[in-house]
């Protein structure tokens, strides 16, 4: 089998003392998504810092195409995966376009400037996520939604063989939601990458993932089939959920809802 565009080996994360995952093996390949599932606090951003690498493991390590982040360096690193955090600071004005240029910083030499190539890169990212006319826009005048899809436009920029993703669907509607998953699943089938993603919504995350990653607490995971089973989906939440069967579509739902 070819090298993962991602592994993690035996790797343990931690945050404020408290332990995300315990001795934590995957490995993912060209064309698989990973989603990552738990209750609010639990670890999920740490965990994706972890495997972006600028949070630190206590122990274990985490590989890109083979390497280590210290084998790759910054620039080295950059080129081969990309984070979406969940929020976005825009500290100087900028309008749009430039914005999602910045996703070019890492091909570009230390005192080159953005060519036409990347401008055509920038605009043809910003039509795919329905941004198109918003190239002159102002960063600050955008909505939260706006802005997320620019973020996600500026990853696509980017050219990452993994995409890391924390919560993409923030401030967005549910069309743009549904857009945004489409357009991730397409991309990492076509491009050969990986895509890890943090989310909430379960049937969302068995539609356009293959794996999941439920973390427990207390350094407790489980890594398996993207429909997780519905006990453990209940432990997870500390909710009991039921099963929905529509055709050969399953749906998860909270018990008291809809009957």
């Amino acid at each position: 089998m070819s090298t993962p565009l991602l592994a993690a080996h035996a790797l343990s994360v931690s945050i404020g003392g408290k332990l995300v995952v315990r001795e934590l093996n995957l490995a993912l390949h060209p064309g698989e998504c990973l989603v990552i599932l738990g209750r609010n606090g639990v670890g999920k951003t740490t965990l994706l810092h972890a495997l972006a690498g600028p949070h630190a493991a206590d122990a274990g390590e985490v590989r890109l195409v083979g390497k280590t982040y210290s084998d790759l360096g910054h620039r080295g690193a950059a080129r081969l995966r990309g984070l979406l955090p969940q929020r976005q600071e825009d500290v100087f004005a900028a309008t749009v376009l430039e914005t999602v240029l910045i996703g070019r910083h890492p091909h570009l030499a230390r005192w080159d400037w953005e060519s036409a190539a990347d401008a055509a890169l920038a605009r043809a990212a910003l039509e795919a996520v329905g941004l198109a006319d918003f190239a002159a826009r102002a960063i600050h005048t955008l909505s939260g939604g706006e802005r997320q899809r620019v973020a996600l436009a500026t990853l696509l920029v980017q050219q990452p063989r993994v995409y890391l993703l924390d919560e993409p669907l923030a401030h967005l509607d549910l069309n743009h939601q549904v857009a945004v998953l489409e357009l991730m699943r397409r991309r990492v089938r076509e491009e050969g990458a990986a895509l890890v993603m943090v989310l909430h919504d379960v049937n969302l995350a068995a539609r356009y993932c293959d794996r999941a990653l439920l973390l427990f607490g207390e350094g407790e995971y489980e890594l398996g089939d993207a429909v997780p089973d519905v006990r453990d989906l209940s432990r997870l939440y500390g909710h009991p959920l039921r099963v929905i069967q529509d055709g050969e579509r399953r749906w998860l739902v909270p018990e008291g809802v809809g009957g």
